[in-house]
């Protein structure tokens, strides 16, 4: 099976690790990845601001890129979110895109069929589903499932996990003492835990609550649930001050 790798722009330009974790874990699973070097941003910060005019030509560029492709996978449910549910109105090429497009654990579960993964993270983890992946997506237990099945990976509920974390994108620019304090609100439930990490599916979520974490010297990490799959007993995530 060949897919198109949809890195999304936040993780190419602040977690690229999640996106060679990505490529990591699908290749394990016997899957070819392309990567179409086209790609840029999916115009959600601009469609969800209002910008539809500025949005359109990302979009044009984004469906280009991704012509020809059966599967699209991303691992982020915001980005899958917007390309599934809001493309359709940019066209009938647009559309097209949509049904191709799975946030990663999507693909893993609903088409290549697997749960185990055959991942090792000897960690305490909490799971925060974002609210696009939670609301928009209805991605489930799909990631709780993944995660479960990880050899020595001890799976905690996480407190008013179906809270939104107060990131929200622009909403974050725009209110920005609304977003900290539900990101504080976020973190503490976190923390609450004992956890050693706190895991997600977006990494605009986690950017959000690390940089709360981080402010308040907080032991919990933050980590894209790729990462978490990715990682072998053969070879480790390298997760740095945190310990078995």
């Amino acid at each position: 099976m060949r897919v198109a790798l949809f890195v999304t722009c936040v993780n190419d330009a602040l977690y690229p690790s999640t996106g060679v974790a990505t490529v990591r874990l699908l290749e394990r699973l016997g899957v070819e990845v392309d990567f179409p070097a086209a790609q840029t941003c999916c115009g959600q910060p601009q469609y969800n601001t209002g910008y539809r005019r500025e949005t359109e030509p990302l979009v044009r560029r984004t469906v280009e890129a991704f012509e020809g492709y059966a599967y699209v996978v991303t691992p982020s449910g915001s980005c899958a979110a917007m390309v599934r549910h809001h493309y359709a109105g940019f066209g009938a090429r647009a559309a097209a895109l949509g049904p191709r497009t799975y946030e990663l654990t999507e693909f893993l579960v609903d088409v290549l069929g697997v749960s185990d993964v055959g991942a090792y993270f000897p960690h305490t983890v909490t799971y925060h589903p974002s609210c696009h992946g939670l609301r928009a997506l209805g991605l489930g237990d799909r990631p709780r499932r993944l995660l479960a099945a990880v050899k020595g990976l001890d799976l905690v509920e996480l407190p008013g996990a179906e809270e939104c974390c107060g990131f929200g994108g622009t909403f974050a620019v725009k209110n920005p003492d609304v977003s900290t304090a539900m990101g504080r609100d976020k973190a503490a439930h976190a923390r609450a835990t004992g956890a050693e990490v706190l895991c997600g599916a977006d990494n605009s979520c986690l950017m959000h609550l690390d940089g709360i974490l981080r402010r308040q010297d907080a032991p919990l990490r933050t980590l894209h649930l790729a990462e978490i799959l990715a990682a072998t007993e053969a070879d480790p995530h390298p997760l740095a001050g945190v310990t078995a």
